[in-house]
């Protein structure tokens, strides 16, 4: 049975939106781990304007990445809001006294990554400069991924922060995560650099 409510809805624009208007609390999640960008907050009220469940892990030692790398179950996408640097994860800074007790210093590599992180399923994506890292890109996907979209360089900061929130507009307007990165790469030079790996 086709209610009032469905027919005025079916007379919009289409899009996932269209779902949460409906009563659903989201139409889709996503795991927003937090390492230190300066964005998360910001990042997370975004893509809940979208309809979109986030739930946020703020980083904020190395042993913090691990357990948020590891958990199940995982979300349909993961998003590292990081920083990035010669193809790794810049961990947080941390008093000597703390620092000698994580598993991991200075930045998490791709042989890191492959010791503990488990991606089940889900679309990655990193916004730290030169995430995209043909080591981190392999380990991301060999650690479970189904895809991985991450810069294979240098943005400026304000482009990390926009190239997640574009991605998931594009989402919730019903494109394919193919076609939502195609349209973000054609928008500037600094969000070009951003490659979906698969």
């Amino acid at each position: 049975m086709v209610t009032e409510e469905a027919e005025w809805l079916a007379t919009l624009r289409p899009s996932r939106i269209r779902e949460v208007q409906a009563g659903a609390t989201g139409w889709t999640s996503v795991d927003l781990i937090d390492v230190e960008s300066g964005n998360g907050d910001v990042l997370r009220a975004a893509l809940e304007t979208f309809g979109i469940c986030v739930r946020l892990t703020r980083v904020g030692q190395a042993r913090h990445l691990v357990r948020a790398m590891s958990e199940r179950p995982r979300a349909p996408f993961v998003i590292f809001a990081c920083h990035g640097e010669e193809g790794g994860i810049v961990l947080p800074e941390l008093a000597a006294e703390l620092e000698r007790y994580q598993p991991f210093h200075r930045r998490l590599c791709g042989d890191d990554l492959r010791s503990f992180a488990t991606f089940e399923g889900a679309d990655v994506i990193a916004t730290g400069c030169d995430t995209g890292h043909p080591d981190l890109v392999r380990a991301v996907l060999g650690c479970g991924a189904n895809s991985y979209l991450a810069p294979d360089g240098g943005p400026f900061g304000y482009a990390s922060f926009f190239a997640p929130v574009f991605v998931f507009y594009e989402l919730t307007e019903g494109r394919s995560l193919a076609e939502a990165v195609n349209r973000l790469q054609r928008h500037d030079h600094e969000l070009g650099m951003w490659r979906l790996h698969m």
